[in-house]
């Protein structure tokens, strides 16, 4: 733009958009007789729509462009060469300290909206491990009550009438067991049934879960903890203290069997 430095302000000022009155008049008619200030003005648009799409996010702040604005207007006017390239270069620093203020927000908002993700991603894990853990639980259910090799054990009453009745599943491999009573009696106070399991090594007997009935004498044992890869040779019932006995069964048999 040799021989043009004079409207170097006013081109920048054109290219933000804020030169107006008989200055904008002035160089608009410039413009139409100069094709090397059009395209400096042309460059200086591009410059600033660059600009403005590497910000990519929030709009600058009105103050950071009314102190750039001030800035420009502090400087004062001259049509010497000299004077005009350095206020050119005031010019540009103030506009690099806005961009550097857009860009401050731009990291400020990205930071918040990565906080949020990780939150969404740490939620969304948990609900997907809950699930994991309530499907696996599922398929072994199935396994105990479907598979080929689980024992399947009827247990009844030792007297007339039969009423009473159980059926223990058990999947040795999986360590599952799932129980099933019917047509048991109330419980007497302070009592409760709880299930065994007789192991085909011998021993002693091994507590496998205290259990209420519904009002209908019916009840049901899910996945007792139980000693890994134990055999099972008899299931029995007893009706024993409130709190049960665990080591060994020291109340009255209810039902017993094997397989």
């Amino acid at each position: 733009m040799s021989g043009h430095e004079q409207y170097g302000e006013d081109l920048a000022l054109m290219a933000l958009g804020t030169l107006e009155g008989d200055a904008r008049a002035e160089l608009e008619k410039h413009l139409a007789t100069c094709s090397n200030c059009r395209r400096e003005l042309e460059r200086l648009r591009g410059d600033m729509a660059l600009m403005a799409m590497s910000a990519g996010g929030p709009r600058p702040p009105q103050r950071s462009r009314q102190l750039l604005l001030e800035a420009i207007a502090k400087e004062p006017r001259s049509t010497r060469a000299g004077a005009v390239r350095g206020r050119g270069f005031q010019w540009w620093t103030a506009l690099g300290w806005a961009a550097a203020a857009v860009m401050l927000l731009v990291v400020i908002q990205l930071r918040q909206a990565n906080r949020g993700l990780r939150e969404a991603v740490a939620s969304l894990g948990s609900m997907v491990g809950q699930q994991t853990i309530e499907l696996e639980n599922a398929r072994r259910l199935m396994d105990t009550l479907t598979g080929e090799d689980a024992q399947k054990v009827v247990l009844l009453a030792k007297k007339t009438p039969l009423q009473p009745q159980g059926k223990a599943f058990y999947l040795r491999r999986k360590n599952s067991l799932v129980f099933l009573a019917s047509n048991l009696a109330p419980l007497p106070p302070e009592k409760i049934y709880e299930l065994w399991l007789f192991p085909t090594s011998g021993g002693s007997p091994i507590a496998a879960g205290l259990f209420k009935p519904d009002a209908h004498g019916s009840a049901t044992v899910v996945n007792p903890p139980l000693p890994a890869g134990v055999g099972a040779k008899a299931f029995a019932v007893t009706l024993e203290p409130e709190s049960g006995s665990h080591e060994t069964p020291r109340g009255t048999g209810v039902m017993q069997g094997a397989e």
